[in-house]
């Protein structure tokens, strides 16, 4: 499921586009984030299929050495180290991974050199080697060989990371984050589970999908109460000269703090300044920082900032 941090990183790089093109329409940015976390999701079943696309090429593999005309003795025995993996079987058969993949039309089809590749890179890997060395397979080995697949093996792949920013301009920002779910799929899954057992959703519940919605419109619609906020606290400092992005970065975490009662302020806070930490500066994330701090203080002394719940109402 997505994380609120990365639709946060979702909002700031549709935000940052939009205002690149001097589209800031509310109702088109909405429709961008919405898009960019339905392909997200994509990214996310492409994942899973990627490993059952490894799998079928091994077979496909040896079988092709076994019908050789002359095959010699290691063609006749090849290496089983994916072929009969019990794990993959359970993914194989899974009826949700159906339904999705057919509904979102998802395939490797027109990929299959670069499947090729990513498999001939990952039987020379040590992940695989070690593996092959076993006396014996069990569906938990299996399993594991599978996370070190997408943990060791692909997140350093750097074909991979190549494929990833050509096919979606998104997916390599995405690709830790399903990592991530990825994993959490793949330990959800055990010996005795059904070709019924459950994938994890796109939206841990309808809370998070609200949450994205309302942040990027508020946003957009008090951009420019945010600004003014902004410059009444950066004296002598003209708001043109703040990095857009980190003029972005200030106003979705003061959005956020203002119009979600239920996020407690140093939640919102942590988050930006941790954002801001990867797609800013070193010196803008200290400016970023001093600034939410003395917004922040500002809008409590005003009474404007508005918390339920326990825990939640800040001095």
């Amino acid at each position: 499921m997505i994380s609120r941090r990365l639709i946060r990183i979702k909002a700031l790089q549709i935000l940052y586009a939009s205002s690149r093109k001097n589209d800031i329409s509310s109702t088109n940015a909405e429709n961008e984030l919405f898009h960019s976390i339905e392909k997200y999701y994509d990214l996310y079943n492409l994942l899973i299929l990627l490993i059952i696309e490894i799998v079928d090429l091994e077979i496909h593999n040896n079988n092709f050495k076994r019908n050789k005309k002359q095959p010699t003795p290691s063609d006749l025995n090849p290496n089983l180290g994916l072929q009969d993996n019990l794990f993959v079987e359970k993914l194989r058969s899974n009826i949700e991974l159906s339904v999705k993949l057919e509904e979102r039309k998802l395939s490797w089809k027109i990929h299959k050199d670069f499947i090729k590749q990513l498999y001939a890179d990952f039987i020379k890997s040590q992940t695989y080697i070690d593996f092959i060395e076993q006396d014996e397979r069990l569906f938990s080995s299996d399993q594991e060989l599978v996370i070190r697949f997408y943990s060791e093996f692909l997140a350093e792949n750097d074909l991979f990371i190549e494929f990833l920013e050509e096919e979606n301009i998104y997916w390599n920002d995405d690709f830790n984050f399903a990592l991530v779910m990825m994993i959490k799929t793949i330990q959800n899954f055990k010996s005795s589970s059904s070709e019924n057992t459950k994938l994890l959703p796109l939206y841990k519940n309808d809370d998070d999908r609200e949450f994205a919605k309302r942040l990027i419109r508020k946003t957009i619609v008090n951009k420019t109460d945010y600004t003014k906020l902004i410059e009444k606290h950066t004296k002598n400092w003209d708001t043109e000269r703040i990095a857009q992005i980190d003029l972005l970065i200030l106003q979705l975490a003061i959005a956020e703090i203002l119009e979600f009662e239920s996020i407690p302020i140093k939640v919102s806070l942590n988050e930006y300044i941790e954002i801001s930490k990867f797609y800013s500066t070193e010196k803008s994330k200290t400016f970023i920082n001093g600034l939410l701090d003395k917004i922040t203080k500002s809008l409590k002394e005003d009474k404007k900032i508005q918390k339920i719940g326990r825990g939640l109402i800040e001095k």
